[in-house]
Order: C-alpha cells, then structure tokens, then sequence
C-alpha cells in the first residue's frame, strides 16, 4: 500500500512505509489525529499527524517525488514565447506520466502507447520523444523528455521553462574576472568620498592591476570601461549617479531605523545652518546654526538653539537638560499658545503633577532615553556624554556616512526651512541658485529675535498634523505632536524632572587639578577663595587622579570655576582679578593675548597674569572704542555665555553657595594643564581666525541659582 498517489499526492494510509526521525516505520493503524507506527524491531508508537508531517526527514517511501507547487509569480516573469512552450511542454509531460493531457481524472480518451497499464515509463518516454520530433520540436530525444519530467516534478511549470530566456546579465559579461574584481575593490575603496568620475577610476584599476598581476592582465578599453563600470556599480557608488539610499555594511545588511513606542525612547540631535540671514552684533551678516532635539515617537521638537557659531560640547549638554523642563511661555502669547490652555493635551491631569506646566507652553516635555547623534566631535565629546551618563541617557552613535539613520531630524530640518524660514526676510533658499541678489540686504533680525520667532512657531508647529503620525485606530487621520504626545503619555506616564542650579554645573566639562598654597591654577590664571584655606597643599579623596580636585568650568566665561570639596558640592571659586573684568571672555581670548604679550625675563607668575589682565581690560576698552582689529572683534564676539534654561529654584539644601570674592596672591601651577577630563575644546581647535564673526548672546556672571529663579 505504500506509495499509493491520490491527484498527484502520496498517501499515508494503513500498511504505507514512511520515515520518520531517521527511522523506517509502517503505519499499522490509524486513530482520528493519530498514527500507529511499528519499526523493524516491534517498537511502536502513536505519532500526531502534524508531527508526523512536520518532521524535516518524513517521507513515505516508495513514492514518487512530490510534485512541486507551481511558481506562478516566478513563472510571469518569462517571456511570452517561452512561457507558451512551456504550457505545450506541460500537456506532454502529463500525458507521459498518467496517460492524460490534462492530468488524473481529467477525462478524454487515452491513447494507446501512453497507457501506464500496459507500457513502462521508459517507453511511453521514447513514444514522445518520437512524436515531439514528428511534431517539429528539434532534437528531442527520450533523454530530453526525461529531463523535463524531472524539471516538472522538482520545480513545477517553471522547471519546465527555457531558462536561457530568463538569465539575467552577468556583473562583469565576458570580461576578465580580475578587472571585475579590480573595479569592485576601487568602487568600494571610494565609498564615503566625494564622487568623481568614471575616468577618474581608470587610473586606479590600472595600477591595482599592475601591482597585484605585474602587467598579466590587460586594461579594457575606455568604452568598455565605462560599460563595466555602469553594470556592476551600485548607484550609491557610481560616479555619476547623484543619489543617496540607505547605507549598507559591508556584507550588505542594511541598517534597520529604529521604531520608537513611547515618549523619549530615541531622540535624534542634530546641528545645521539655517536658510536665512541674521544680522550679528558687528554689523556682519551670516546664517545662524541651529541645534534641535526631535522625539521620534511624537516627531516633536523638544528643543532648539540658534547659536551664530560652532556649538560646543558645553551648548549641546545643556540642550539635553531643556529637553527636560516644560518650555515657559513667553509673555504676550496667545491662550492657545499655553499649556494650561490647551483642548489636545491633558492639562488638567498633568498640572496637579506638576505646577511648572503652568506657565509652560504648549508643547510637549519629554525625558529622553536615548539619544542618536552623529559622529561630530561635539557629540562624542566627554562633556557631552558625561553630561548624558548624569542624566540617565544612552548614547547611540550613527553610522559613519548615514545620513538616513537620523532622517527624523534632517527631515525636520527641511520643515523649519520651508515652514518657518522662508517667510522670513534675508531667506537664502535651499542652493545658491535659488538665492536673491538682495538677501543680505533684507536681512534684519539678530540671533537673538530669530529665536524668540523659532520658540513661538515651534509651539504653533505642534499643533500642525504630520503625515508621519498615524492612531492606529484611526491610520487616515495624521496627528499632531501634541495629539500623539497625550495619547502615548496616558500609557506610558508623565515623570516631572525638577533640574537644581547644580544639576547644571555638573554639566559643565571638567578638569582635574591641585589646590597649592595660592590656590587653583587653571591657563596661568588663579581662582581663589577663603573656602579653600583648610585644602591647600592637601590631596582630594579621589584615589584615581593623584590627589587632584575635581574643577568644573564653563569655557564660555573663564572667570569663575566650581570644585568639587569633600561635602560633595560644587562651589564656586572666582577669578582673583573678576572685579575688574565686566565682560565674559573665553580661554581663545586668553591665548590670543598671551601671544601677544610678551614675558619679561625674572617675571614671575603674578606679576605674568597681572600683565595679562591689563591686557584683557585694554583689549575691552579698544573693542567699545571700535577700535579692535578684525582678529580681535572675531574673538569678542565668539564670547557668549552658556544658555542655560534650569527650573525654579530648588528649596532643598543641594544648591550651591555663592561665596564673595576676596583678593588673593598667585603663584606657581603645579599640574598645569595636566589632568584634563574633557575634550570640550576640539569642537572648536578647527575653527580658524579667518571665520565670520558672530555675536556675543549676553554678558554678567554666569549664575545657575539666579538663571534657575527666571524659570
């Protein structure tokens, strides 16, 4: 009974051998879902027929092959003319087998050299192989016809089509596998640099060939050069082909985007110059650069900062913390601008969580998880990721040459450029192409009103829907960030994060240094206070530096920094000269003037910094007189204090105390410039002197305590 075929199928029935495990069995009985199995030794067993079925190794032996599943979709793809040889093929092949054009139980009357009851399977082959050569078919002979009944039976319909009809053409044709493998190796050496042409890889074959085979292979023609080069490159590797596609590794797996479900589950930063010309403080005009946080899951905007120059570590760590604290309303703003007003989000439930969304705007406050960030040394800077490690954040670095991994962000970019900045004057257009010959002249805002007009057209862009955000109930309907904030913040919560003035100096990069008996040494300045009396000349009680003291700075304004003494909080030490100094100035302005003021021989370091400060305060004077060189009014401008946007005032003991600042001598650094712990000053060691100049954002002490109170 075994082997008994039912329409084109084998049967498993009573008596029918079958291999199950890799063991011979015969089915001695069956039992609803059940079979009774028996091997050669007289073990037995019940087997469930879908595991029986779904064993890799089942097969009921002595039967024929199973009769492959016609590949339809493939099958459509051939040509017409072989497709219909195909089909003709197809009623032969039937009629060899069972004796019926159309198949078991087709009907019709079968002829007599092909009745399986009274001819082999080997002559009814030679019988139609026969008549296939009467018919016309060319060189058919019963070889042939067996091979195309195996086809059929191992492939279905499409083992029986020519396949000379559907070969594709190869990478390479018929040239050289070695000038194939040359031309790859050169397109994949290329990848990630600026495109050329095809020319231009010519000479790079040549002499990848000339050193691996010493002259043994020989180039193809130019012609011939050029069609290879356009069979085998991939279009994000061609020369020629301007196009950007999702970037692949180098065994070709994609790079899968990530889908955030939930509030703060990724947050893409990124930093780009905007299409619209602002006016800076000394009369120059330029574009501003703006640094955003996009919400993948809401695509809203969680933060943004126009700065007029490179940002840096400091600027980017802190954007971190904004993100954080519910945006205040500016006044004069519309009701609907405000988040206690709002018909979308839930404001009567979220404000007995937390009061400061009273005053907030209308825009939604997320806690990032994690962020995506490019391979910029402002992102991968220790202030940057020591900033996020504080706060809990995960650090997720884009692959180089990426674009697409951080398409949420760049995408948002577009949407400021069309949506908010070509309505602005001084619009410079996407290229230069689309540029007016009057944009500069048009220009009238500063960094400054740009950013009060970007704070407000964010709030109105969260109110706008965006095609990215589907309900799934409702996947015709596009939602606003607002509507897709407060449908996802139900499930997964809201956690207020009250941020300390001293949340914020843990944020600023760090340094490690001693306390000698004039007190800190930091770039030939000295930082002292009667606070550090009782810690002179003593080792701190962190082990792994070597007695040095942790010291927090901000690289904006050098005139004050904060160490870290054994109670655990940061206090503040001023600049023993900062009575005298009314302006902020950076460690770029203090090199510049050590360059130019020369030390006299026997000066000792007091009397050095003393010259310096002179410096410094003449430099100031010359700058409010308009008489500043052009390398000096680029650095006073490149001097801003930090942006830094903490919440209100924290009533427990963390603050940090403001001591008064108190005359105190100088003297020599031990350690100087040893023990740094931030590369926050790579961000701008490529900055040359040659750069626009950009506006200062602000003077006065930088102060969290008292920022924190504005907010």
């Amino acid at each position: 009974m075994s082997g008994v075929r039912r329409r084109g199928r084998p049967v498993v029935e009573v008596g029918a051998q079958v291999r199950f495990r890799g063991v011979r069995w015969q089915v001695v009985a069956l039992s609803r879902q059940g079979f009774h199995l028996v091997d050669e030794g007289g073990a037995d067993q019940v087997v469930l027929a879908g595991h029986l079925f779904a064993d890799p190794g089942f097969a009921v032996l002595g039967a024929e092959p199973v009769q492959a599943v016609p590949q339809w979709g493939l099958f459509e793809t051939a040509p017409v003319v072989a497709r219909e040889k195909a089909m003709a093929w197809l009623r032969h092949i039937r009629e060899v087998e069972c004796g019926l054009p159309g198949g078991p139980d087709s009907g019709g009357v079968m002829r007599d050299e092909y009745d399986p009851q009274r001819w082999t399977l080997a002559e009814r082959e030679r019988a139609k192989a026969a008549e296939l050569t009467a018919l016309g078919f060319a060189r058919v002979s019963d070889r042939t016809v067996q091979k195309m009944r195996l086809a059929y039976r191992k492939q279905g319909l499409w083992g029986l089509v020519d396949h000379r009809s559907t070969r594709g053409r190869s990478g390479g044709g018929r040239q050289d596998e070695r000038v194939v493998a040359a031309v790859r190796e050169v397109l994949r050496g290329q990848r990630g640099r600026s495109k050329g042409t095809v020319k231009g890889l010519m000479p790079l074959v040549a002499q990848l060939l000339d050193e691996r085979y010493k002259g043994a292979v020989t180039m193809p023609s130019r012609a011939t050069f050029y069609r290879l080069v356009h069979e085998i490159a991939h279009p994000a590797d061609h020369p020629a082909i301007r196009v950007r596609t999702v970037p692949v590794t180098d065994d070709g797996r994609g790079f899968t985007p990530t889908v955030a479900l939930r509030p703060g589950e990724q947050v893409q930063i990124d930093t780009t110059r905007l299409d619209v010309l602002a006016r800076f403080d000394d009369g120059s005009v330029g574009r501003p650069e703006l640094t955003i946080a996009v919400d993948v899951a809401t695509r809203a905007i969680l933060a943004g900062v126009l700065c007029p120059a490179g940002t840096q570590a400091v600027d980017a760590a802190l954007l971190l913390a904004e993100m954080a604290v519910p945006h205040p309303a500016r006044p004069g703003w519309p009701d609907v601008l405000r988040f206690a007003h709002s018909a979308v989000l839930p404001a009567e439930r979220l404000l007995s969580l937390d009061e400061r969304l009273r005053g907030a705007a209308a825009r939604p406050v997320v806690v990032p998880e994690t962020v995506v960030v490019d391979r910029g040394k402002v992102f991968l800077s220790k202030a940057f990721t020591g900033a996020c490690e504080a706060l809990g954040i995960s650090v997720q670095a884009a692959p180089p040459f990426a674009p697409t991994a951080k398409g949420i962000v760049e995408r948002t970019f577009g949407s400021i450029n069309t949506l908010f900045c070509q309505h602005l004057p001084g619009y410079t257009g996407s290229d230069v192409t689309r540029r007016g010959k009057d944009a500069a002249r048009e220009a009238c805002y500063s960094v400054a009103q740009l950013q009060e007009l970007l704070d407000e057209w964010v709030v109105h862009y969260h109110h706008r829907p965006h095609q990215g955000l589907r309900h799934p109930m409702l996947p015709k309907i596009a939602l606003s960030p607002n509507q897709m904030w407060a449908a996802l913040v139900a499930a997964t919560g809201y956690v207020p994060v009250p941020l300390t003035g001293n949340d914020y100096l843990e944020l600023l990069p760090v340094r490690w240094q001693a306390i000698t008996e004039h007190g800190i040494r930091l770039h030939h300045r000295t930082y002292d206070h009667d606070l550090l009396g009782p810690h002179r000349g003593q080792p701190s009680t962190v082990a792994g530096r070597g007695g040095k003291w942790e010291i927090h700075y901000n690289p904006h304004d050098a005139r004050q920094v904060w160490i870290r003494l054994p109670d655990g909080w940061l206090t503040e030490i001023p600049w023993i000269h900062r009575d005298h100094t009314h302006q902020p100035f950076n460690d770029r302005i203090w090199q510049y003037l050590r360059t130019i003021t020369a030390q006299q021989t026997g000066q000792d370091a007091e009397q050095a910094e003393a010259a310096l400060v002179e410096a410094l305060d003449a430099l100031m004077r010359r700058a409010r007189a308009g008489q500043a060189t052009a390398q000096e009014q680029h650095l006073l401008n490149r001097t801003t204090t930090v942006r830094t946007p903490p919440p209100r005032r924290s009533q427990s003991r963390h603050h940090t105390p403001r001591p008064q600042p108190g005359a105190a001598g100088s003297g020599e650094g031990e350690g100087e410039g040893e023990g740094e712990d931030s590369l926050d000053g790579l961000a701008a060691e490529d900055e040359t002197v040659g750069d626009p100049a950009v506006p200062v954002s602000g003077y006065g002490l930088y102060d969290a305590e008292e920022e924190a109170l504005k907010w």
